[in-house]
């Protein structure tokens, strides 16, 4: 199986560069999983599509403002976007850039690019542009002071004030990502509340997003691609409701690819907290997720594969080749699909 099998046309102008202007206003491509039928709607109908007893999970992960701006004492800038911790609490960061371990970076403060008092120290160079790190305080505090929403590259753009609020999910509780939930960033309260009232179940799980999700595919066969871990934890009011819903005969709806991810290492292994490394493309067989909400996303990515194994790619090109002719904003401010 090969990457480029995993590939369709994207123009410049089917991306969505910024947010709707009013949260939750984007359109929802409705694909049938069995039979490949589409149809056209809205994100706000969502609940149109569901059912009394259907279950929705969510990923309750906050993201940091991880990107942040540092400099060598030689004055030359490196770029870092903080990760979520591994190995029993090891700082780890993504760089742009030459470094070497022992460098120490100075922080930048974004606001007037003047320089702090905190220093990054690389601990050891780990390869796909990742190091570990110590500090002299916690990187999240640092963060949390002088970084900055880090916004997927393809946008070609700094974050602004508007996405310090936009790239966060109404609900965002958990902090630790590196970026955000997508598929969720279209939900609102008020769908929220529309999908109560229909009978529709919500419950939670937290999933921290990091290189698992976005680092991209460097080998030619999809097989030798390793998954990066991404630290996870499905509560147990969580774990009952997925057994109850199913036992009566409803649907467990994943609300994107990080949810779905964690629900199906769940069921894999029975593990409710930890690290999750799951690749999933065509041939997995899905034993926790009945449908998924998911936005679209960019060629020859892990989660393309993910959602071209649940929805079949013989369905789901011919859905994404209907999306781009028919003005459908994709990637992460984008539009979004229900596969059913």
């Amino acid at each position: 199986m090969l990457v480029s099998d995993f590939n369709y046309n994207l123009p410049e102008e089917n991306i969505a560069v910024r947010p709707p202007k009013v949260r939750g206003t984007t359109r929802l491509l409705v694909l049938n999983r069995k039979n490949g039928q589409i149809t056209d709607s809205k994100y706000a109908d969502l609940a149109d599509f569901l059912e009394p007893g259907d279950l929705i999970v969510l990923n309750d992960t906050r993201v940091m403002r991880s990107r942040v701006f540092t400099e060598l004492p030689d004055g030359r800038p490196r770029e870092l976007v903080v990760l979520e911790k591994h190995d029993g609490g090891i700082d780890h960061v993504m760089y742009r850039g030459k470094l070497h371990e022992g460098d120490q970076l100075a922080v930048k403060n974004i606001a007037d690019n003047s320089k702090t008092s905190d220093i990054i120290t690389i601990k050891e160079i780990l390869g796909n542009g990742t190091a570990t790190v110590t500090a002299n305080r916690e990187l999240t505090d640092i963060v949390a002071d002088y970084g900055n929403v880090p916004l997927p590259p393809y946008l070609h753009r700094d974050a602004d004030k508007d996405d310090i609020k936009r790239y966060q999910t109404v609900w965002a509780k958990e902090l630790g990502s590196a970026a955000a939930p997508t598929a969720s960033l279209n939900m609102t309260k008020e769908l929220m509340q529309k999908l109560t009232d229909k009978g529709v179940q919500i419950q939670y799980l937290t999933l921290h997003v990091g290189l698992g999700t976005f680092l991209p595919i460097r080998s030619d066969n999809v097989e030798d691609h390793h998954m990066h871990s991404e630290w996870f934890h499905i509560p147990a009011e969580t774990i009952k409701a997925i057994e109850s819903t199913k036992a009566a005969g409803h649907r467990v709806i994943a609300v994107g690819t990080t949810v779905t991810r964690t629900l199906e290492f769940w069921a894999k292994t029975g593990k409710t907290e930890g690290e999750d490394n799951i690749f999933i493309y065509p041939g997995f067989e899905f034993k926790a997720i009945d449908a998924l909400v998911t936005n679209f996303h960019a060629p020859k990515s892990t989660v393309l594969m993910l959602t071209a194994a649940f929805a079949d790619w013989k369905n789901l090109k011919p859905a994404y080749e209907h999306a781009v002719s028919n003005g459908y904003k994709l990637l992460s401010y984008g539009d979004s699909m229900f596969i059913c």
